[in-house]
């Protein structure tokens, strides 16, 4: 088959790499337009765009999907099946063009956390497991009729950083059997609508700064699963004097607190726990605006509270 790949990020780099090794035609590849980015605002390419130029690949960079040039050279790229992978929402002139369709890796077991940030809400809310799913694409986004799904069970420690490289390479894995299920015609599709076993339905919209905050009248658990859900990024944060202290990686202290939610104790040289609802966090890897980022030990030695 002839096979168009769609992708922007790291995550989607493994998947491209895991086709090409299975032996796949990657006839073209579709990613972002380079971004001006850092102090000097030079142009950045997107991780796909690099792995893309290094193997030799065609690569298409389109501003607007719907633009009638890059349409064209689409088409011209005779495409039998188009696969995509962190990227943006296609158009239906896009996602229907191939003969054999488009399919679609999500790090979920659809249809629970369709969206964009599925990573970070299954560890913020505390599930035991996640995985992956591929599925051929439709008018509304992460509906269409999954192929195959892969699950992984979740320790309840790790950070949303360590989630993305698991599903990453598992994700990589399953696509490169469902481009071969597709290619021999060997698969059946399930209609998402009938997966679901009585689970409330659960969604990973897109995370803005304000979902970032934490609130300490929380329960100390559901803190401990934010702040390891939104690790590296976007991160977790809390006001410290004024500023803002962002949270990378903190421990989860049952202690009943003697102080108010918010309320921070320290000893000025090894720890320093913030008491929630019912428990303390103490966080272990933090940055305090302006600076960089450092363990618990570093900071506090810089900074006496």
């Amino acid at each position: 088959m002839r096979i168009v790949f769609m992708g922007t990020p790291e995550f989607a780099v493994a998947s491209l790499d895991a086709l090409i090794k299975a032996g796949c035609d990657i006839v073209g590849v579709v990613t972002a337009p380079d971004k001006p980015a850092g102090r000097g605002q030079k142009l950045s390419e997107s991780a796909v765009k690099q792995y893309a130029v290094a193997n030799e690949l065609k690569v298409l960079q389109p501003e607007k999907l719907k633009n009638p040039e890059f349409l064209a050279e689409l088409k011209a790229l005779h495409a039998d099946l188009q696969v995509v992978v962190a990227f943006r929402m296609l158009p239906e002139v896009v996602w229907t063009m191939p003969t054999k369709g488009t399919i679609n890796l999500h790090a979920s077991l659809l249809p629970q956390y369709r969206g964009a940030a599925p990573i970070n809400w299954v560890l913020i809310n505390g599930e035991k497991e996640s995985g992956a799913t591929t599925f051929f694409l439709k008018h509304d986004i992460d509906t269409g009729d999954v192929l195959f799904t892969e699950k992984i069970t979740l320790t309840g420690h790790e950070s949303a950083g360590d989630l993305h490289d698991r599903l990453m390479n598992k994700g990589a894995g399953l696509l490169v059997k469902t481009v071969k299920a597709v290619e021999s015609g060997r698969y059946n599709e399930h209609p998402q609508v009938n997966l679901l076993t009585g689970e409330e339905l659960k969604h990973a919209p897109k995370i803005f700064k304000e979902d970032c905050l934490i609130d300490w009248n929380q329960p100390a658990l559901n803190i401990y699963n934010k702040i390891r859900g939104l690790s590296p990024i976007p991160t977790a944060y809390t006001n410290l004097h004024g500023k803002v202290l962002k949270v990378y990686a903190s421990e989860l202290l049952p202690d009943q607190p003697a102080v108010q939610p918010g309320d921070l104790l320290t000893d000025n040289k090894t720890y320093l726990k913030f008491a929630a609802k019912d428990g303390f966090i103490s966080v272990k890897d933090v940055q305090l605006e302006g600076k960089k980022r450092m363990g618990i030990e570093d900071f506090l030695r810089g900074m006496k509270l």
